[in-house]
């Protein structure tokens, strides 16, 4: 059960409403609704994490699920399982993300994308053999949406965690 109450969308103004609509009323939304003017900035910049830019779709559902993994956050790990089975990450990918260093289902690029995502999440910022490693496979633009996909997703988990955001049935979309 969530720490506080989550916002009323009938409350809310047109806009946050809007916005509320578009991402069905998810509980995560919800409760960020409380501020208004954050919750439309939130929603740009992750609209803007998985719309747009160059990074491959799989590389980041991988690197997204993999942060929820590494920050405890089980709503992440749900929603992103399914958002990254929806953009062509395997049944077998999902499935190894937990201990993904044994498995063999992920490519050069997908395993040097873990690789920096887990030296983010744990160490604060990857050693410079791994930056070199993925910055060699990706553009400095998919680099960036890497590195940006990661952090906001550590911020996205702490804030679901942070307020026990109860999870969503399974056949709605979140974040």
């Amino acid at each position: 059960m969530a720490r506080i109450d989550y916002s009323d969308p009938a409350k809310a103004s047109p806009r946050t409403r809007e916005i509320l609509d578009k991402n069905r009323n998810a509980n995560i939304f919800r409760m960020m609704a409380h501020s208004p003017s954050y919750f439309e900035q939130y929603c740009r910049l992750g609209g803007a994490i998985r719309h747009k830019g160059e990074l491959d779709p799989v590389v980041r559902e991988l690197a997204i699920t993999r942060t929820g993994i590494l920050c405890e956050a089980p709503y992440e790990i749900v929603a992103h399982k399914r958002i990254g089975k929806n953009v062509g990450v395997t049944d077998e990918q999902n499935a190894a993300l937990d201990d993904w260093q044994s498995a063999s289902c992920f490519n050069e690029v997908q395993r040097a994308a873990l690789t920096f995502t887990d030296e983010i999440v744990k160490l604060k910022k990857p050693t410079d053999a791994t930056f070199k490693a993925i910055a060699a496979l990706l553009t400095p633009a998919a680099l960036i949406e890497l590195q940006l996909s990661v952090g906001f997703y550590i911020m996205t988990s702490k804030f679901l965690e942070t307020f026990e955001i109860d999870m969503q049935p399974v056949t709605e979309v979140v974040s």
